[in-house]
């Protein structure tokens, strides 16, 4: 793993602002069929994907107990059922105001941190954009401070256990991480990969890359 482009606290915040502020950019012109449109979340629309964004800036502990409660301890159905029940109480405008009010929040649900929500952004602005053919870039410092994240954390993506055996190295950052056949790919495609995206292995290369779809069957 990458131990030279680390960034603060402060500076992790800074680019979560910058992330919401970006997608809230995006989201704007966007026709109310765009805010329906699929996302890369498998029966998510945009506008789910946003809610849950929304959501996250602002969740306490309170909040989430009450809602695991709802979907009986699920904590997967939870965050699904809470984004798609509050997309479907507010209008695209409301939902687009409550984006750009969570642009400087600092919140942190028990038991994560700033890179969690920095990671979530990351990845959820490609699972909105990707669908919708928006070219959206990942800052590569902070495309690394969220994979550090995954791959040094257990729940929910489980990255070291699924990709025991390979190395993965960033083709255009100074990041890698593991022991085996190379799995290569930009870090953006690399993160992907770890949360689950699938369409990301189109960028990816390398002998662990020919390797892990055989075995894998992906």
């Amino acid at each position: 793993m990458s131990e030279h482009t680390t960034m603060s606290t402060e500076q992790i915040w800074r680019a979560v602002a910058a992330e919401r502020a970006g997608l809230a950019e995006l989201l704007a012109p966007l026709p109310e069929a765009g805010w329906d449109h699929p996302s890369l979340c498998d029966g998510w629309r945009v506008r789910d994907v946003v809610a849950h964004v929304v959501l996250s800036a602002r969740a306490d502990i309170g909040w989430i107990l009450v809602n695991l409660i709802r979907a009986r301890g699920s904590l997967d159905r939870a965050i699904r059922d809470t984004a798609v029940r509050h997309a479907n109480h507010v209008t695209t405008g409301q939902l687009l105001g409550e984006l750009r009010d969570s642009i400087d929040a600092r919140v942190t649900v028990f038991g994560t941190t700033p890179a969690d929500r920095l990671m979530d952004l990351l990845v959820h602005g490609q699972d909105i954009a990707l669908p919708l053919g928006i070219a959206r870039e990942m800052p590569k410092a902070a495309a690394i401070v969220a994979i550090d994240r995954i791959w040094t954390t257990g729940a929910p993506f489980h990255a070291r256990k699924k990709f025991a055996g390979y190395r993965l190295v960033a083709s255009d950052a100074e990041w890698a991480a593991g022991d085996g056949p190379t799995i290569t790919g930009p870090v953006a495609a690399l993160l992907l990969i770890l949360t689950g995206r699938r369409g990301a292995w189109d960028e990816i290369t390398g002998d662990g890359a020919r390797l892990f779809a055989d075995r894998s069957g992906r």
